[in-house]
């Protein structure tokens, strides 16, 4: 069995980003393999293009991986004024490795980040998965709609 690795990436997550490492700070295409690893996971992130990755992540306040081996098997980010609202971003886990913990070791890490923990109120969206983080504490909110602008 492959040893699994959690990552807690800078802010940027810079060395994903620009060298394309993987755990240990050993280059491994790991911006290639999360655009690999989004596209067979979640399908509406299924065209990212590496460059539009690189963008994201580098926006990104928080960034946590999980590797077996070189290859992710988790990931999500969160975004945040760090005092009154944050949003997680891309949680995933791959497909093979879900029912492991996983998900709730990204969400445990994105929530206990320094630039989350303080905040007031962590927002998120799922289409599938309301049963998962109801689990961990969060709530369906019915007072509230969701508003999209797309371009």
């Amino acid at each position: 069995m492959k040893q699994v690795f959690l990552v807690k990436h800078s802010k940027g997550a810079i060395g994903l980003r620009l060298f394309g490492l993987g755990p240990n700070f050993k280059p491994t295409k790991g911006l290639f393999k999360l655009q690999q690893f989004l596209h067979r996971n979640a399908f509406w992130a299924k065209d990212r293009k590496t460059s539009d990755l690189r963008k994201c992540l580098a926006n990104s306040d928080v960034v946590i991986s999980i590797w077996s081996g070189n290859n992710p098997v988790g990931f999500g980010r969160a975004l945040s004024d760090g005092i009154y609202r944050g949003v997680l971003w891309d949680i995933v886990i791959d497909q093979n490795h879900q029912g492991k913990g996983y998900g709730k070791m990204i969400v445990k890490n994105l929530l206990e980040s320094k630039k989350i923990k303080s905040t007031k109120k962590i927002y998120l969206m799922t289409t599938s998965k309301k049963l998962f983080y109801s689990q961990i504490d969060f709530k369906e909110v019915s007072s509230q709609n969701l508003l999209v602008r797309e371009i």
